[in-house]
């Protein structure tokens, strides 16, 4: 190939193309289990996290439901993915053999805010949420009544670990911080150092973001055996949650998270007809199962 400035920009239009195609094609799960936020600055402070209001009826005037102040903060960080194609095989037109790199480079891209997403998931019996305690805790603080509590969404035990979730609000268990989305950029000029020092055109791409907590009442988390009757005790202690007012915070547990090596006990547990002694499976369909190979 002839090396001027229509044939290097046909060359990257085609290569972009093939990052799109891929990009696009990626089965990301990560909207499944987080929220995204859109963020306009180096980091978002979720102050407002873990309050709930409530309607009541409407007799004098209105009740202010003055939110507390937590001190949440999710920072930005900057990630890039950078390869390079040389020069000679460019010029001897061999080409074809970097498509399959720019398309795994795509999947990397899409998959990679799961990878942020479902580590924080993995992590949660370690790393600490907007109230300061481990977002899989046995002693979250909550105001009953006027009267603190300490509330449990976890299960201590040996096993691999498994999650039960609450996706339906529109607070979701994770946050996906977007600052910038995942671009695609060349230096593809001929007289670009890279090029004229080590005869690579450099293809990359860079974007902006961090994962997080959301509410850690949407979330419980279990190191037990994975079966019916813990199954059952995770999802009566989430649905058992009550808001500061002693109203229930109506959490409705409808995604069982699992790594592959659990997929088979998840499919028993809310998929199965009958149990094991033959009788009937009354957990079928209590929840959806999302097998995460990033768990594994």
């Amino acid at each position: 190939m002839e090396l001027n400035n229509e044939s290097i920009a046909a060359l990257t239009q085609g290569f972009t193309a093939i990052f799109n195609t891929a990009f696009e094609n990626a089965a990301a799960q990560k909207d499944q289990v987080a929220m995204t936020i859109m963020s306009t600055t180096k980091e978002n402070n979720y102050g407002w996290m873990g309050e709930s209001t409530g309607f009541r009826e409407w007799l004098g005037d209105r009740v202010i439901q003055n939110l507390s102040s937590h001190n949440y903060t999710i920072t930005n960080k900057s990630y890039e993915n950078t390869i390079g194609v040389s020069r000679d095989n460019i010029e001897d037109d061999n080409i074809g053999v970097y498509s399959p790199l720019f398309q795994m480079m795509a999947h990397s891209s899409a998959m990679h805010p799961d990878e942020l997403v479902f580590q924080l998931l993995k992590d949660g019996f370690t790393k600490t949420c907007y109230d300061g305690q481990y977002f899989f805790d046995t002693d979250h603080p909550v105001l009953v009544d006027g009267v603190e509590q300490s509330v449990s969404n976890m299960q201590a035990g040996a096993s691999t670990p498994w999650f039960l979730l609450d996706t339906t609000k529109p607070i979701k268990p994770l946050i996906y911080q977007l600052r910038r989305a995942y671009e695609f950029v060349a230096k593809d000029d001929p007289k670009d150092d890279n090029v004229f020092n080590k005869k690579q055109f450099l293809y990359g791409v860079d974007g902006r973001g961090a994962a997080g907590y959301g509410l850690w009442q949407m979330a419980f988390g279990s190191k037990a055996t994975l079966n019916n009757t813990n199954f059952q005790l995770a999802r009566s202690a989430m649905m058992s949650l009550k808001k500061d007012n002693g109203q229930p915070l109506n959490v409705t547990p409808n995604l069982l998270v699992v790594p592959p090596s659990l997929e088979a006990a998840a499919d028993e547990v809310v998929k199965a007809e009958r149990r094991a002694n033959g009788a009937t499976n009354t957990d079928r369909n209590k929840a959806e199962v999302l097998v995460v190979p990033l768990l594994a």
